[in-house]
């Protein structure tokens, strides 16, 4: 896998963690984000990504009106010259055996090419790993990252011993 690149998940996955909030594939429509490798571990922190760009900037402009910080959601125009949301609050763990594939557009592997937005993004995503690790929620609707992450190390440590 390669950081900064775009994936489609098996849907197995959604099968295997049966959290009702992950966002889930739309058909191996739904690109997510490869942020971040777990330290060296082969687990990854993937940020699905949204386009309903209408409903995300209302939400980062109430959170800035009450002069808070939105570090749950980055707006971006991507390389495909569209605007997408990378719902950071919904970020979860994976192993590279869920990865379907790569998410192209015109056979090209879409990347995130821009150092600054990947900066912004893995700078909010760790922020929001911390609060997730501290037991914060951020919305009703959000998968359970720990729990998932408990079972993606439980099946990563049962493959490892077969």
């Amino acid at each position: 896998m390669k950081k900064t690149g775009f994936y489609i998940i098996k849907d197995k996955f959604f099968e295997d963690m049966a959290d009702p909030y992950l966002k889930s594939n739309k058909a191996g429509n739904r690109p997510h984000y490869y942020c971040f490798e777990d330290t060296n571990t082969g687990i990854y922190w993937m940020i699905p990504l949204s386009s309903q760009i209408d409903k995300y900037k209302r939400i980062v402009e109430k959170k800035e009106k009450a002069g808070k910080p939105c570090d749950i959601i980055h707006i971006v125009k991507l390389d495909d010259s569209r605007q997408s949301v990378f719902l950071i609050q919904d970020m979860f763990p994976i192993t590279d055996e869920y990865i379907e594939r790569e998410y192209t557009i015109a056979g090209n592997h879409l990347m995130l090419t821009s150092e600054h937005t990947v900066k912004e993004i893995e700078q909010k995503a760790k922020k929001v790993m911390g609060m997730l690790k501290r037991g914060m929620k951020f919305t009703p609707t959000q998968p359970n990252a720990l729990a998932i992450l408990g079972k993606v190390k439980k099946s990563k440590l049962i493959r490892g011993m077969k």
